[in-house]
């Protein structure tokens, strides 16, 4: 969805609140791209500060559908996303990338806000999704998921010392 600011340009200090819809049914990260399986419309309040410099503030609720990193089962996490920018109308895009301050969510005089929430949204990411605190995993020679029940494989230590012989047992089952 795209906001047209430059209704707001001719009077300093004009502030307008805007509530829109999130378009965006998908979210693409860097490790995969997860489905937004619930989502409230955004709430922006976009303020004239002078100069051509507009501050945004808003909110955002959604939840996507993840993969736990053990088990591999799909986890519901929630995410209340807080947005405060601050946007110079006055620089190019040349002098964003200039300064390191890359707003992709800036087109012309418009505000992307799928591009907006999905900048807040790459910024607040969990590093790592748990189905629970205790989540077993799974096996990691038939990939039976041990939270569901337990698999048949054969998981005892050896002696290393044995390897030897174990490496010959595992020749005589080849042929």
């Amino acid at each position: 969805m795209l906001i047209n600011l430059s209704e707001l340009f001719p009077v300093e200090g004009k502030s307008r609140t805007y509530t829109v819809p999130l378009e965006m049914t998908s979210f693409h990260a860097a490790d995969g791209d997860y489905e937004i399986v619930e989502k409230e419309p955004v709430t922006l309040t976009v303020t004239n500060e002078g100069n051509k410099v507009f501050t945004v503030i808003g909110e955002a609720a959604l939840t996507l559908s993840m993969v736990c990193a053990r088990c591999l089962e799909p986890v519901r996490v929630s995410f209340n996303l807080v947005i405060d920018q601050e946007v110079d109308m006055k620089q190019t895009g040349e002098d964003r990338i200039a300064d390191l301050d890359e707003q992709f969510y800036i087109k012309g005089y418009n505000l992307d806000v799928d591009q907006l929430v999905g900048n807040e949204l790459t910024l607040n990411l969990p590093m790592r999704v748990l189905c629970s605190d205790n989540c077993k995993g799974i096996c990691n020679r038939c990939g039976t998921n041990l939270n569901r029940g337990t698999c048949d494989c054969d998981n005892r230590s050896l002696d290393p010392r044995m390897s030897v012989i174990q490496d010959i047992f595992k020749q005589l089952k080849e042929v």
